[in-house]
């Protein structure tokens, strides 16, 4: 009786998942950019909320960015997110004395975190900010479960240690990741002699 149990696992992997209940994301655009960035991958959204969800009961996916309203590659961008499982939570850029452009929705995150408590079982936060570790440690006093999400070296510890779970993106980086298109020569079927030169 003793073997059994120790080879058994208290959970199995689907009642882990199931334990999860109902799922909300809150996604830290820029937070999630500059990880991207430094992994040196492009993030498929698509597999990232399947990745995030996990089977389980989505409730909402929440996305917060800043935007530049006159970035048109950037609008479609949004608009593709709306209209594939996404709610948009977007902020006008401010330009900093030194140039740069920035938007912080920390607090946008916060309040929405709070605000649905009751609505949902786990909360699934893709962001290394500290600032967040208050709001987390407040939704989790209200029976939420809370999973981070982000990359270890952009992680404040504070966040980490409030959490219920930490994933490091690095470690599901091949999950999310958009996969590179496979090059290809358009072969026109009259060209049968030198598509076999091209292929030399």
């Amino acid at each position: 009786m003793l073997n059994n149990f120790s080879t058994d696992p208290v959970f199995t992997p689907e009642q882990v998942l199931e334990n999860r209940g109902r799922v909300a994301i809150f996604i830290d655009g820029s937070n999630l950019f500059y990880a991207a960035l430094q992994l040196g991958i492009e993030i498929d959204y698509t597999k990232l909320l399947v990745r995030l969800t996990a089977g389980s009961r989505l409730l909402r996916s929440f996305f917060y960015t800043g935007v530049d309203r006159t970035n048109e590659k950037q609008q479609g961008f949004l608009l593709w997110m709306r209209r594939n499982g996404y709610r948009v939570i977007a902020k006008d850029l401010v330009q900093l004395p030194d140039g740069s452009k920035k938007a912080n929705l920390d607090v946008e995150i916060a309040v929405d975190m709070m605000a649905l408590v009751g609505s949902y079982d786990t909360a699934v936060l893709v962001s290394g900010d500290g600032d967040l570790a208050y709001a987390v440690d407040a939704v989790s006093y209200r029976g939420v479960r809370v999973e981070v999400v982000s990359l270890r070296s952009m992680t404040s510890d504070s966040l980490i240690n409030v959490a219920d779970r930490y994933i490091d993106l690095d470690h599901i980086k091949e999950s999310i990741q958009k996969t590179p298109r496979q090059n290809y020569t358009y072969r026109p079927l009259s060209g049968i002699g030198l598509m076999d030169e091209q292929e030399e």
